[in-house]
């Protein structure tokens, strides 16, 4: 029999790469919406006060990209000062080139740029019905986003916009028996205790869990360093697409 242990990680839209990430992909919707055969590598960093949008662009349309930037973290819910990243005020700089001739070549003649490798796949998980995608992936990400919908509805005052979620499976011969480890971590205001904290993440992990399968109290593990009041581009600098290397967000 054999028996294993699937782990995966997923985070919301405060997380300071997926910021770039959208940002990045704003960027890419508003010149294609315009312009269908525009050329976009766009790339984004975030750090305290700064997005730094870099790239080749070759298009002829104009997009105000600040103003896009603005509205992407606007939507995100980066929009007080308190948070140490705040659409109205963080610093927009911009370093677009056009695309390369030289790539452009290979873009107009054969359809295609640059190589690059994409690792990734559909799965059906025996008596589960989970997006076609690993349980564990499917239920970390669920949680966050039951968790965001919840505070943009204002549902949840004192969690704010960075928050991630990790999901130990357990399987037998290929089949998911159970869950062994959760873990969520969920930026939030001082004026929340950790033990009020906790009660409210537990309860978006519980109603995102099949029946029977939450594991013992021991085994969820919520802000485990006990504190995550800094957070966001304030307390790491984010990078488009960083996680794809390193863990795929949804690898194991």
């Amino acid at each position: 029999m054999s028996h294993r242990f699937f782990t995966s990680e997923s985070v919301t839209e405060g997380h300071p790469d997926k910021i770039c990430d959208q940002i990045s992909d704003a960027i890419l919707d508003a010149i294609l919406a315009q312009d269908p055969n525009g050329r976009v590598a766009c790339e984004c960093t975030v750090t305290t006060g700064v997005v730094n949008v870099m790239g080749e662009i070759t298009t002829d349309c104009y997009v105000d990209i600040p103003k896009v930037v603005r509205q992407t973290v606007r939507e995100i819910g980066y929009d007080r000062a308190k948070y140490g990243f705040d659409c109205e005020t963080c610093a927009v700089i911009t370093n677009i080139d056009e695309q390369s001739a030289d790539i452009a070549l290979g873009v107009d003649n054969d359809g295609a740029g640059d190589q690059g490798i994409m690792f990734g796949y559909a799965k059906k998980e025996p008596d589960f019905d989970s997006a076609y995608m690993p349980l564990a992936i499917y239920l970390a990400s669920r949680i966050l986003k039951d968790l965001a919908d919840a505070r943009h509805a204002g549902k949840i005052p004192g969690i704010e916009p960075d928050a991630k979620s990790q999901i130990t499976v357990e399987y037998e011969n290929g089949r998911p028996v159970g869950i062994a480890k959760i873990v969520l971590s969920t930026q939030h205001s001082d004026k929340l205790s950790q033990e009020e904290v906790r009660e409210t993440a537990k309860k978006y992990i519980a109603r995102n869990i099949p029946d029977g399968w939450m594991p013992e109290d021991k085994n969820i593990l919520v802000n485990p360093t006990g504190r995550f009041v800094v957070g966001g581009p304030q307390g790491d600098t984010g990078l488009t697409g960083r996680k794809i290397i390193v863990d795929t967000y949804g690898g194991y």
